[in-house]
């Protein structure tokens, strides 16, 4: 399987996030071997969609000369897009909005009902695409916090899609919170052979995952810098 993984943190592969994505590629590839790409996308060349709508008018041709030619190649060359990031005021960093909001050349200016909303015809064949979210954030919370992010993701991607969100993964890269974190990250890897073996994670399996890692009040103590 070919598998990109669009990466939307500015840390890079030093991301919080990326901890938590490298354990479900992990544990994909115990089960088979994958071909695996990154993109960082604050590291690439992405100009901000003008809204001028001249790709969807003209088979996908940009008005831009920058790196999302070559990155909606490999989208659509792929099985498997997993967009990992970090929470940002409830969504993803600009970068990767950017990056989002430029696969606009995929779609046509044509709409079409499905079910009780309606979508733009696409350009180009990616019905073969399954996409994965992995989402972190610095809060130690899992509910009011991810929905937003959550939502846009289903509107985006209605169909064949996986959500996985962790609160408190800024201890992801504490190496003295290793107690806690390296039998999460087994548990990501376990939900990584589920994914690759039928296509979904245990609902009580995901139920754990997402899960905070300590004590909400524990966790925010720390960050606080009132722990006793």
């Amino acid at each position: 399987m070919k598998i990109l993984v669009l990466n939307g943190s500015p840390k890079g592969e030093k991301s919080d996030t990326m901890h938590i994505t490298r354990a479900f590629l992990e544990g994909m590839n115990d089960v088979s071997a994958n071909d695996i790409q990154t993109i960082h996308a604050a590291f690439r060349h992405i100009d901000y969609c003008a809204g001028c709508f001249t790709c969807m008018k003209n088979g996908g041709e940009c008005v831009h000369h920058d790196d999302m030619r070559e990155i909606l190649d490999e989208i659509l060359d792929s099985d498997l897009l997993i967009w990992s990031y970090p929470l940002y005021c409830y969504g993803m960093p600009a970068p990767l909005k950017a990056l989002l909001d430029r696969t606009l050349p995929l779609s046509s200016m044509a709409m079409r009902k499905v079910g009780e909303r309606y979508e733009h015809v696409s350009q180009a064949d990616f019905s073969r695409l399954r996409y994965v979210m992995i989402c972190g954030c610095g809060f130690p919370n899992s509910k009011h916090n991810f929905e937003p992010a959550a939502a846009q993701f289903k509107l985006c991607f209605p169909g064949n899609h996986t959500i996985i969100t962790v609160p408190e993964s800024p201890m992801f890269n504490a190496p003295e919170a290793k107690s806690v974190t390296e039998p999460r990250l087994e548990l990501i890897k376990k939900a990584g052979r589920e994914f690759a073996g039928n296509g979904k994670i245990a609902e009580d399996l995901m139920k754990v995952i997402t899960s905070p890692m300590i004590p909400e009040d524990q966790y925010a103590k720390i960050v606080n810098g009132t722990v006793e």
